[in-house]
């Protein structure tokens, strides 16, 4: 129960922190958290906070910063990694949104990332995407604004993330366990058990899990599943052994992906909408 969560972070005196990813944000001064996520999608998909000035904010371009992330083991959109969601995104533009900048590699205080700007002429808002791979997320924060010049001025701001992030289940980003798509098949699975649906027979139920150094499943995370899948399934996985994963010659912990009940079909392109003055991503997109 200790062990976290991707939609698991917080925001406590100007600082979100997530200790899933590994990272820190101080927001801009006046910048409050203005909500928090709803459960992730079937498709891994993840809003895990939006950031954005207080009431008594005074400055120029309020604006936002939309925090997301998208578990690349399940999601329906033909990629696997950020550059590929990227160019998907701005291939699939709707409406009168232009492409300002292509996608560019960057970096972002250490981290790669891939920065991608897209604006629409009709309503004068501007969207800047920064985008990078974390424990096999693509992580983007998607920054928003009217003003071109407070937009550059909140990516600079970007530089204040901080990666060393301790948790209390020392699973922080300095320790993840090393994360591979598609490690619980074949040759890996040394046991299994299937579990078996009574109810709920008809949906996907995407898992999470982390394997210890002895080849047990030491923690298992539902994106979604209804409660009689999630008792089941538990049941099914704590039978399983796999074969220890060696990095180096010695045993490590690795984090996995598996699909339960139906598979997905491909998504539908992902819509970039504005309404009004303010921007919507809908939910579909992922």
């Amino acid at each position: 129960p200790t062990t976290p969560l991707p939609e698991g972070g917080s925001t406590a005196n100007g600082v979100y922190t997530n200790a899933y990813f590994g990272f820190s944000y101080t927001m801009p001064a006046e910048w409050i958290q203005r909500a928090g996520g709803p459960p992730p999608s079937a498709s891994g998909s993840y809003v895990l906070t939006l950031l954005a000035p207080a009431d008594t904010y005074k400055g120029p371009g309020r604006g936002s910063i939309l925090v997301t992330a998208q578990d690349m083991f399940f999601t329906p959109i033909p990629a696997d990694n950020p550059v590929e969601l990227l160019n998907y995104t701005k291939a699939h533009l709707q409406g009168d949104l232009k492409v300002e900048q292509e996608p560019t590699a960057t970096e972002i205080a250490g981290q790669p990332f891939t920065s991608f700007t897209y604006w629409s002429p009709g309503t004068g808002l501007y969207w800047h995407v920064l985008a990078t791979e974390i424990r096999c997320h693509t992580v983007e924060f998607i920054l928003m604004n009217r003003d071109p010049k407070t937009l550059e001025s909140l990516v600079q701001e970007m530089n204040k993330l901080n990666w060393a992030v301790p948790s209390e289940a020392g699973a922080g980003r300095a320790e993840a366990p090393v994360c591979i798509k598609d490690y619980a098949r074949g040759e890996n699975v040394v046991e299994r058990a299937d579990p078996m649906f009574t109810e709920h027979r008809f949906n996907p139920v995407p898992v999470r899990i982390i394997i210890d150094k002895e080849g047990k499943v030491k923690h298992m995370h539902f994106l979604t599943a209804f409660p009689d899948q999630a008792k089941v399934i538990t049941d099914a996985l704590a039978q399983w052994r796999f074969k220890p994963y060696l990095r180096d010659g010695k045993p490590v912990e690795v984090e996995t992906g598996i699909l339960f009940g139906r598979e997905q079909h491909l998504a539908k392109p992902p819509v970039r909408a504005v309404t009004g003055s303010n921007p919507t991503t809908v939910a579909s997109q992922r």
